[in-house]
């Protein structure tokens, strides 16, 4: 028995309740604790426990009260003692289903066939695991909205997304025939997608391209991952997938470097991806490396050295350093988007302004760091 099975007893009970014959039964789950299991809590416990469930619906799980001590349902901080009995009854998720809110939006476009929304930092596109309400197809039905429906039942309309901390411009089909020819307009790259971040660090390029495929992180299954490896065959590795990154530089604030960028290819966090694997992470974006607060140097360490070469500002900034609040999400945004209008060919070119807490936070960090203002505003005018 493996080390990590030696601090539980495990019994397992077909459960009685079989939804499909073809699906394997479900099982209650029986752990005793022992003392090398005492003191840890319950929801780590059973995440070491039960590597098939992932944390967040084992956190479901003790939400719906189908993880008991006891007998008794429990919180996921509760210490567990040696000697009792946690229960998991893992049973399967409800039907996840696209159901109408009434959530506002702001459109940005809009004819007979399709639509362009300005999608808020932290509204999720879909429904999925986990995370059924709130999103763009929600707000979009709750609005009365007619949307293509030839697609995954979960999108209806959705025709290329965007992250959940990401905000912007993103197309919308409203039947299915506009669906079919955005499909096909994506696919021969005929969409053109501006987004404008703010990285960290310098960058020393004004422009340049980056060309890395991009795969599924194989240790954390929530990231994405530049893939420089080959098979053993010499080939790409399996998940990974050709991706091209256009950017150039609008402008440097103090220790951050806001670029205009352009996708050529649409992988998932693929910005985020690219930026982080040249080291130049986007601010905000924790789970590719940024840090939750900016350092910055101070307004009159910046005035005393603003005419100082990138070395003498790098060793100010180390040398009493303050931060800048945390963001709260990722300074990226997708400012531009241009496309044919899938009926009559016509060029529509829409444009999302940069929203308030983006264009707030670049203010403080010029003020913060003595920076001109009427600099970065230049090289913003395009995106205000």
């Amino acid at each position: 028995m493996p080390p990590a099975k030696l601090a539980a007893r495990i019994v397992d009970v077909a459960a009685a309740n079989i939804q499909k014959p073809c699906e394997p039964a479900e099982k209650t789950h029986s752990f005793v604790i022992d003392e090398r299991a005492a003191g840890q809590r319950v929801d780590r416990y059973l995440a070491s426990q039960l590597p098939e469930l992932s944390r967040t619906r084992i956190q479901e799980l003790i939400e719906a009260e189908l993880v008991r001590v006891d007998g008794t349902s429990t919180k996921g901080s509760r210490k567990l003692r040696a000697g009792e009995v946690v229960q998991v009854e893992p049973r399967a998720r409800p039907p996840v289903q696209a159901e109408a809110e009434d959530i506002p939006l702001e459109i940005l476009y809009e004819d007979a066939d399709v639509l362009v929304v300005n999608k808020p930092a932290g509204m999720t596109v879909h429904a999925g695991a986990g995370n059924t309400r709130g999103t763009l197809v929600n707000a979009l039905l709750g609005r009365g909205q007619s949307l293509s429906t030839g697609g995954d039942a979960l999108r209806p309309g959705i025709v290329h997304r965007l992250d959940r901390e990401t905000s912007g411009a993103i197309l919308v089909a409203k039947n299915d025939f506009a669906h079919a020819k955005l499909g096909e307009a994506f696919a021969r790259r005929a969409i053109k997608k501006t987004y404008i971040a703010l990285v960290e660090g310098l960058v020393g390029e004004q422009q340049g391209k980056i060309e890395l495929p991009i795969g599924r992180d194989l240790k954390r299954r929530t990231r994405m991952a530049v893939v420089r490896e080959k098979s053993t065959a010499g080939n790409m590795r399996a998940n990974a997938r050709p991706a091209r990154t256009d950017w150039r530089v609008l402008a440097h604030v103090d220790g951050t470097t806001l670029v205009e960028v352009q996708l050529h290819t649409g992988r998932t966090h693929q910005i985020r991806v690219h930026f982080s694997a040249l080291k130049h992470p986007v601010v905000g974006d924790t789970l590719y490396g940024a840090v939750e607060q900016l350092p910055i140097a101070t307004a009159a360490s910046a005035a005393r050295n603003k005419t100082a070469g990138k070395a003498a500002r790098a060793a100010v900034r180390k040398i009493g350093q303050e931060l800048m609040p945390s963001l709260g999400r990722n300074f990226l945004h997708a400012a531009k988007l241009g496309f044919a209008q899938p009926r009559t060919g016509e060029w529509v070119h829409v444009r999302a302004p940069l929203p308030p807490e983006l264009g707030n936070y670049l203010r403080l960090l010029a003020s913060e760091s003595g920076e001109d203002w009427s600099r970065i505003d230049a090289a913003l005018a395009g995106f205000l």
